[in-house]
């Protein structure tokens, strides 16, 4: 059996290689189409124009889906691991409600482009990453609070480090994203695609793409301190028959189960 073989583990495998993908098939498209700089450009600038943009939309999706699928199975998997413990369950129910909003935000960023409705986009980029980070710093508490019991040093300072990692990636990005659209360098510059290294405001668009670039994948590779832990879950499911046959009403589904309340089966 292979390694992301065991357990759920192949659930944040997937959802890493298939975000990671969506980003760099729909770069490479923009490249080819000569559409953006091949010189970092924004992610959401890779997205923007068809077909690129129907590419990047339809993976997006696809992986808010197998977020909220790994936030879900991590929940799960704590609330199993501490049933007792009421400081660390009510963590748990917030960073899912955190990691949830900010799966949403995600399927904004994919559904409205920049360049078309921007301030809903800047919305779902704030819940993404804002809210995301809030939901990495959670998980990290809770990597604290479990060890030596349930989690090992290396993977709470794993996970601290790289929220840090992210941390400075967005307070980077808003600097330089601040300096670049102030005014300072021209107008409209949202729906600029092409830059000349000779421009004014090219050095704070560099560090803001790399810095927006840096970011997701700092959120990846949060992700990927998932694998040892969902290697040891299972998953399967339990059938529980309420009549003999499929074609049986209400009424007897309900005489069945009085009958085994009853009897004090249920």
């Amino acid at each position: 059996m292979w390694w992301f073989q065991q357990g759920l583990s192949f659930l944040p495998v997937a959802l890493v290689v298939w975000s990671a993908a969506s980003f760099v098939f729909s770069y490479i498209t923009a490249i080819v189409l000569h559409h953006v700089d091949p010189l970092v450009p924004y992610i959401s600038d890779t997205g923007t124009i068809p077909p690129e943009r129907c590419l990047f939309g339809i993976m997006l999706n696809v992986s808010t889906f197998l977020g909220m699928a790994t936030m879900y199975v991590r929940y799960k998997q704590v609330s199993a691991l501490s049933p007792e413990k009421p400081k660390i369950l009510r963590l748990n129910k917030l960073g899912l409600m955190l990691g949830w909003m900010s799966c949403f935000g995600l399927c904004i960023i994919a559904n409205f482009q920049k360049c078309i409705l921007y301030y809903i986009h800047v919305l779902g980029a704030c819940l993404t990453f804002g809210v995301g980070s809030i939901y990495m710093l959670v998980q990290t508490v809770l990597s604290y609070l479990m060890q030596p019991e349930f989690h090992s040093k290396d993977i709470f300072w794993a996970r601290l480090a790289v929220f840090l990692w992210s941390c400075s990636s967005i307070l980077s990005m808003f600097v330089s994203s601040v300096v670049l659209y102030s005014g300072l360098y021209g107008q409209n510059l949202v729906q600029k695609l092409h830059w000349n290294p000779q421009e004014r405001g090219y050095t704070p668009h560099i560090i803001s793409t790399v810095s927006e670039w840096s970011l997701a994948f700092s959120f990846l590779s949060f992700f990927l301190t998932y694998i040892r832990d969902f290697q040891k879950i299972s998953l399967r499911a339990v059938v529980s028959l309420q009549g003999q046959t499929l074609h049986e009403g209400p009424r007897s589904f309900r005489a069945e189960e009085q009958a085994l309340l009853i009897a004090g089966s249920i």
